[in-house]
């Protein structure tokens, strides 16, 4: 033991002893007058769950977990999503039996009423729950622990997802980071406090005294009946639960960590981690995930393992972009309906319904994208490396709004997580200050040659192409007659042809970016100081403001108050400073100008076609019918309406050494390299 406590203070981590000031759970250690309801969200797991350890170490405790639908808005989980929740609560609901406890679940249509109504049943005077970082729970949470405290109702929240809070890391000057580099370089270097909990060793339960309309897990209808034969196919591959997660975990940094950065990018087969949906779900702890890797990096460093320690400092890196995706919708809370950088609100997406449709079916003749989109129907789950891929095609060579993609990935994926897919969608999408360049375009082809050289990913989505010769598997409409006849394969009637050329795509893109320049030039110059224009987002026509600064809200005249709880980001009049992308000559630089209120009614007024896109998951249309569908828009007290941006390009200057530079990549692409 000596080692591995020599090697947990290196990295800032102490193990919990008698004299350890981290509360204990033991039976002799817990009280007996509080009643304590313990709201679970995304935190589905009895060990290292501050919240319950809280609980249990004050007194009885009363578990409560609360589906409201109505609340999910067009963010409600797609069929795969909600099969996984369904298993997840099950498993824990057997473990609190068994710890002596129950967990009620309420399906309902406010959370705040199904709360109250818990606290008349049961007596209790305080309520706990673990922190969530989204912009649409940021403001319910806020909004139930504002109406809690007016009740008498001691509320307090805890962090049971990250390692760090959005609200503390900061640069110098006390602002956010916008780059992933500088903000995950701050956290590694930050003293690592936070130690994993161990599970209460039985809960007291509260007694339920007054009337509760509580349900059963299939009464909640997470899974209807058309659904249970696709569902069991996902039992076959998943086990859901905290206790399938921990190990995972265990299976994952003793056989397949230290091969990590040889196998991380193999599309085929169990290459990554897997351990993303027990993330989501709060299944498994991020604190002990990092604990896992590093304590092997710390071995694998005096074994002098060099592939070892690589592996860890990846892996980690994985775990940090997760992080950071939290530390991005807290710090900017509009970024899951508009992008990071204002340049782009003026791009010119295509609204094409049918590319759409394409996409999202893997018809797009190119087989890369087609396999990884049809594994994602399938199976709900494909590989980071094919996310890239397919989301880049459909931005980039399709121009369809990244929105849209972010949106059907929500309703089809299994770790399906807000906060992530707005990071991916919006670096592809070239949002992002270290993102992809917006004019990068990869070809689909020589991602297949590189990351599945054999084809053997193809073959195994795409079976109408299982015959054709590996040389010819990523572009099938360069092969010769002769291949394709003998490989059965008939371009246009058993598989589609290339929906688009890739030098068309490539022109198209170009001439969008010359667009987005030439609005952003026409609306600067529609006012003679360059202040008072308006910014349309040409994907919804919503109208834009400038990136806020945040300022922690701290009500220190709440009586339940702590250093624990959950901040609330607000917005500061005045400069923000600037973003600065990689990209040649370009300051983009932010400024607030008057106010002007979010037009709400504009975004509800969607076409049928827009329709279908915030439905792209069938099996689960019939659920939101009756669901408000309001587009992708933060609530008015979580948006900012301080003003829109500004930018000040160097146009000329910059068109001409971006354009010297697409040169230079068309003629490298065609050369293939």
């Amino acid at each position: 033991m000596s080692f591995y406590n020599n090697a947990l203070k290196d990295i800032g981590i102490s193990f919990m002893n008698s004299n350890t000031s981290v509360p204990s759970v033991s039976p002799e250690n817990m009280g007996s007058n509080s009643k304590t309801i313990v709201w679970f969200r995304r935190d589905l797991r009895i060990d290292d769950n501050p919240a319950l350890a809280a609980a249990a170490r004050d007194g009885s405790v009363f578990p409560v977990y609360i589906w409201c639908p109505k609340e999910e808005e067009q963010f409600y989980p797609g069929r795969v999503s909600r099969w996984w929740l369904k298993q997840s609560l099950a498993h824990l609901e057997q473990s609190l039996k068994f710890l002596g406890s129950e967990l009620v679940l309420i399906k309902t249509h406010s959370t705040l009423s199904a709360l109250l109504d818990c606290i008349k049943a049961t007596g209790a005077t305080k309520l706990v729950f673990n922190h969530l970082y989204d912009p649409v729970s940021l403001v319910r949470d806020h909004n139930i622990k504002e109406k809690l405290a007016e009740a008498g109702i001691s509320v307090q929240s805890y962090n049971g997802d990250l390692l760090y809070e959005p609200w503390e890391i900061y640069d110098e000057k006390g602002q956010a980071f916008t780059t992933f580099d500088a903000y995950w370089d701050k956290c590694l270097n930050m003293q690592m406090e936070p130690i994993s909990l161990l599970p209460p060793w039985r809960l007291v339960p509260v007694a339920v005294t007054g009337t509760l309309e509580r349900c059963s897990i299939e009464d909640l209808g997470l899974e209807n009946e058309t659904e249970k034969a696709s569902n069991a196919l996902l039992g076959r591959a998943w086990s859901p639960g905290w206790g399938s997660a921990d190990k995972a975990i265990t299976e994952f940094v003793e056989h397949n960590l230290c091969d990590y950065s040889r196998s991380r990018l193999k599309v085929g087969g169990n290459s990554t981690s897997l351990l993303s949906p027990y993330l989501h779900f709060g299944e498994l702890s991020v604190r002990k995930v990092f604990q896992s890797a590093r304590m092997k990096q710390i071995l694998w460093r005096r074994e002098q393992n060099s592939q070892g320690e690589e592996s860890v400092s990846l892996f980690l890196k994985a775990v940090g972009l997760r992080e950071y995706s939290r530390y991005l919708t807290f710090n900017f809370p509009f970024t899951h309906e508009r992008p990071l950088l204002s340049n782009l609100k003026y791009f010119p997406w295509n609204a094409d319904v049918n590319r759409f449709k394409a996409w999202r079916q893997g018809r797009t003749g190119y087989p890369l994208v087609d396999a990884g989109m049809r594994e994602l129907w399938a199976t709900g789950w494909i590989h980071n490396r094919i996310r890239v891929i397919v989301s880049s095609f459909a931005v980039k060579f399709l121009l369809l709004p990244w929105r849209w993609g972010m949106k059907y990935f929500w309703d089809t994926l299994l770790d399906a997580d807000l906060e992530c897919d707005i990071l991916g969608w919006q670096y592809i999408s070239g949002s992002l200050p270290d993102g992809h360049e917006l004019e990068r375009l990869d070809s689909p082809q020589i991602q297949g040659s590189k990351f599945d050289p054999e084809g053997e990913y193809v073959r195994q989505w795409l079976p109408e192409l299982a015959r054709m010769p590996t040389e010819w598997i990523h572009h099938p409409w360069d092969a010769p007659h002769t291949v394709l006849k003998a490989a059965g394969v008939e371009l246009g009637l058993n598989y589609p042809k290339p929906i688009i050329d890739i030098d068309i795509a490539r022109e198209h893109l170009r001439e969008a970016i010359f667009k987005m320049w030439e609005m952003e030039a026409a609306a600067k110059a529609a006012t003679s100081d360059g202040m008072n224009e308006e910014v349309f987002d040409n994907s919804v026509g919503i109208e834009t403001s400038a990136i806020p600064k945040v300022i922690l809200k701290e009500n220190s005249s709440c009586p339940t108050y702590s250093s624990n709880d959950q901040r609330v980001p607000s917005f500061q009049n005045g400069n923000n400073g600037s973003l600065h992308r990689k990209r040649a000559k370009c300051v983009e630089e932010e400024r607030l100008p008057a106010d002007k209120p979010n037009n709400h009614n504009k975004e509800a007024g969607t076409s049928r076609g827009e329709e279908d896109l915030c439905s792209t998951a069938e099996s689960s249309a019939s659920k939101r019918q009756t669901i408000s569908r309001m587009s992708f828009s933060v609530p008015p007290s979580c948006s900012s309406s301080d003003g829109r941006p500004m930018l000040e390009c160097e146009s000329s200057d910059m068109k001409r050494s971006w354009q010297e530079k697409i040169d230079l990549e068309q003629t490298s692409s065609k050369n293939g390299n």
